[in-house]
Parts: structure tokens; C-alpha cells; sequence
């Protein structure tokens, strides 16, 4: 695996040094706290939207550049995407740091570098997220980008393709049975340190933050069915992103109610992400 790689080059004892010495600085911890409360208001907004779509108030089944697209058009949209961009960047950052300093103490085997591996492909897709906000917030122009079925079409034309696509998608799959085995296991509450109200209330945050994570395993076991498919008949117009995800749940016997479950589910997902930003250990 071509990020196993980077994991493990030559340069990766200085880069992984430098990358410690960075984490350590404060601002680092503070970035990340910006970072985790960014990703929780995109995805509050995403649970909103759903929301409102499943009780029939209008909103819409969307993904992340669907929400940073909603703040843009908002009222105080530049100032509040501005704010925005500067979380997402710190989202990254953190990332990063966790991929290449190690702050979660993952290690060099090759159960840890498959974790760390994984911090730096998130850190690359919200990398992605913070520069479309940036280009969103100086006003330069906006395609839609390849989308899912996009980049799935472009995999598919490589040797192998359909067999790397169902990978992808099985990878999906894997990924979203962690977020089932973490909400099961309550075990993010080893990096929550609760004072004051939340620790008050602490059993039912920590129910609150399991619905949220499964409700999210939900929806990439989704996303990940349906990779899964497209690669075995070779079509990518049956690939699904984030918002064609909760479309799909919308369009099944007792949408409404499903959709509503999930979109709740998001919600909390974005209170739990909330918690991480004021409580997380770092």
C-alpha cells in the first residue's frame, strides 16, 4: 500500500521528530480543538438538513461541501465560513500530527501504521474540505469536482479496477464496523476527560456519542455496499457519496422514519465531535 509506504520511507524517522516536536507546541492542541469543533458543525448541519427533509420542512440529503456551500449562503456566510476554514485547516493539521508524530501512541507495527495511515487519508480528504471553503470563501469559481461515481469511474479504468474499487468499498465496510465496535465498547471515552455539567451527566453523554458513531457506521456501511456493487457490475453510476447515502435510506419502506433515526444519529455524531473539541486529551 502505496500510504504504508510514506509510513515507512526513509525520511519518515526525521519527518515523524520534527512532526513530535510540532504536536507538543500548544497551539497544535488548540488547532486541533478548532479542528474537531469544524468537523462537528459540518456535520451538524449535514443531521439538520436530513432532518428537516425527513419531517418534511424542506432541507436535503447532502455531504460535506453540501453544508460549507449552506454556511457560504447564509446570513454572515464569509465571516462564518471563514471561521470555518480555519478549523478544517486545523482538522488537518491535527491529522497529520496523529499520522506522523504518533499522539495516539498507535506504534510502528502493522496494526498502528494501518491506523496512522488511516489519520492521513482523512487528513488529505479534509484537506480537500478546507480548500474547496477557501475557494468558496475568496469566491473563486466551483465545479462539482469528479464526485463519488467520478473518481469510482476513474479507478474502474485502471488495471484491476473493479477489483480495487470492491476493495475500497470493503475497506468502507471494515471502517464503518469499527465505528459499530467503538460505540459498542463506549471506548472513546478514554480520551474524554468530563468536568462540570458533561461529567454530571455522564452516562448519558456517553449514549448520546454511541448513537452518533453507529449512526455514522450506518451510513458509510452504505456508501461502502454500494462501491462494493459498482465494482462488481462495473458500473459507477451505483457509487454513493455521504448525501446519496441518507437519499437512499430516505427511499426505503418508512424512510421518513429511518432517515429521521439516522439524521438524529448525525446530530449527535456532532455533539460527541463537540465533546472531543472541549474535553478531548491531547
Amino acid at each position: 500500500m502505496a500510504t504504508m509506504d510514506v509510513m515507512r520511507g526513509p525520511g519518515m524517522e526525521r519527518l515523524s521528530r520534527g512532526a513530535k516536536e510540532a504536536a507538543s507546541h500548544p497551539w497544535a492542541k488548540k488547532l486541533g480543538r478548532m479542528g474537531y469543533a469544524a468537523k462537528g458543525a459540518v456535520y451538524a448541519i449535514i443531521g439538520v438538513l436530513a432532518l428537516k427533509l425527513a419531517a418534511g420542512e424542506g432541507g436535503r440529503a447532502t455531504d460535506s461541501r453540501g453544508a460549507v456551500a449552506t454556511v457560504a449562503h447564509g446570513p454572515f456566510g464569509i465571516a462564518l465560513l471563514s471561521l470555518l476554514t480555519v478549523g478544517l485547516v486545523g482538522f488537518v493539521v491535527w491529522r497529520f500530527a496523529q499520522a506522523f508524530a504518533d499522539t495516539e501512541d498507535k506504534g510502528s507495527d502493522a496494526k498502528g501504521l494501518a491506523a496512522r495511515a488511516m489519520y492521513l487519508i482523512s487528513g488529505v480528504i479534509y484537506g480537500s474540505l478546507a480548500l474547496f471553503a477557501v475557494k468558496s470563501v475568496v469566491g473563486a469559481s466551483q465545479g462539482r469536482g469528479k464526485g463519488t461515481q467520478g473518481w469510482t469511474a476513474t479507478l474502474m479504468e485502471q488495471p484491476f479496477g473493479r477489483v480495487l474499487v470492491v476493495l475500497v468499498g470493503l475497506g468502507i465496510i471494515g471502517f464503518a464496523l469499527k465505528q459499530f465496535h467503538t460505540a459498542w465498547k463506549a471506548k472513546f471515552r478514554e480520551k474524554l476527560t468530563l468536568t462540570g455539567p458533561a461529567a454530571s451527566h455522564q452516562h448519558r453523554v456517553e449514549r448520546v456519542c454511541q448513537f452518533g458513531i453507529a449512526a455514522r457506521g450506518v451510513v458509510f456501511a452504505v456508501i461502502g455496499g454500494f462501491l462494493v456493487l459498482a465494482g462488481v457490475d462495473a458500473n459507477p453510476g451505483e457509487a454513493k457519496g455521504l448525501g446519496e447515502a441518507l437519499a437512499v435510506v430516505a427511499r426505503q419502506p418508512a424512510g421518513d422514519v429511518l432517515l429521521g433515526v439516522v439524521a438524529a444519529g448525525l446530530v449527535a455524531y456532532a455533539a460527541y465531535l463537540f465533546l472531543q473539541a472541549r474535553y478531548r486529551q491531547f
